[in-house]
């Protein structure tokens, strides 16, 4: 799938980072792991699986993975670091699949959005031997598939891990070094630090956009093709964020309850007093906020995290 953010290829590197890298789960996230590590040469072997035959097929046909399989087992077997590209509700199913067959030394780790039920899910299937060192690649698309990833997927954003209290220092500087080599910037934090920051930035907003795009197509005053013909940026964006993974966004909700409720909790008040300043024309407290609000975007930019321009939506070479 072309991208017309994907800029200049992956840095390749002098010798391998990991033996066996194995992938399990090849949509947007393995299939785009699966691109950057033969881009840049940081796996020896790469291995794709996934139950799904046809998208096994697919990664054929796309050249993904030295190797493909469907059985999860057979897959991990003698893998220095195998990396679960599953929906979070599935992480403890795959991993008693996986974790008898994994090797004294090996590393499991995993890309899902919540990380303390990642944790209490896999450990229990982990012999001793093998460490466990979640990780957070906080970079996506609407789209899915083994046709939707590409290499430069986690270019310049940040990946987090949450390895437990103990985890071998070693087998963390060998996720990160993994991650870095696939150009993203690497943080290390709690579990619970991850999902709280996380329920704010990422999880509740998607939440807000599912709710809003759900809510104009049951207004009964508005067409549907109303709402198309006249959607303007800011709806276009939530429809983005809502045409997202529904299995993936079910298990992040469910698996970060806790979290997300807190800061719905905090967003209703917000919203109360925003009402308020509406409802009695407070100009100045409107404008303060939205000034507020203005900075942080300007940060996002400044992080290298966004751009500046205001495409609304449409890609540059669609606008020529």
């Amino acid at each position: 799938m072309a991208n017309a953010s994907a800029g200049a290829p992956l840095p390749r590197l002098p010798a391998p980072i990991v033996g066996r890298l194995a992938l399990v789960g090849m949509g947007l996230i393995g299939s785009s792991i699966a691109r950057a590590a033969a881009a840049t040469g940081l796996a020896g072997e790469i291995v794709a699986i996934d139950r799904d035959l046809d998208v096994l097929d697919r990664c054929a046909k796309l050249g993904l993975g030295d190797l493909r399989t469907a059985d999860a087992a057979e897959g991990v077997r003698e893998a220095d670091l195998v990396v679960l590209c599953v929906p979070v509700g599935i992480i403890g199913a795959v991993a008693g699949v996986v974790g008898p067959a994994l090797k004294p030394g090996a590393i499991l780790s995993d890309a899902g959005s919540v990380k303390r039920s990642v944790i209490a899910q896999a450990q229990p299937h982990l012999p001793a031997g093998v460490h466990l060192v979640p990780a957070h690649p906080v970079a996506g698309t609407e789209h899915s598939g083994p046709d939707a990833g590409f290499a430069t997927l986690f270019r310049n954003r940040f990946t987090i891990l949450t390895p437990p209290e103990g985890t071998s220092p070693e087998a963390v500087d060998t996720v990160a070094a993994v991650w870095r080599a696939m150009g993203a910037k690497v943080e290390v934090m709690s579990a619970e630090h991850h999902d709280r920051v996380l329920a704010i930035t990422s999880h509740v907003p998607h939440l807000i956009a599912y709710n809003i795009v759900g809510t104009a197509a049951d207004l009964e005053t508005v067409t549907e093709g109303e709402v198309i013909k006249f959607s303007a940026g800011g709806f276009r964006d939530f429809t983005r964020i809502a045409a997202s993974d529904p299995t993936m966004w079910r298990d992040i909700f469910l698996h970060n309850r806790e979290a997300v409720l807190e800061m719905l909790g905090r967003l209703n008040e917000d919203i109360a007093i925003l009402a308020r300043a509406i409802r009695w024309g407070d100009g100045e407290a409107l404008f303060d906020l939205f000034t507020r609000t203005r900075a942080i975007r300007r940060g996002i930019i400044s992080e290298g995290q966004e751009t500046a321009e205001p495409d609304f939506g449409r890609h540059r070479a669609d606008a020529q």
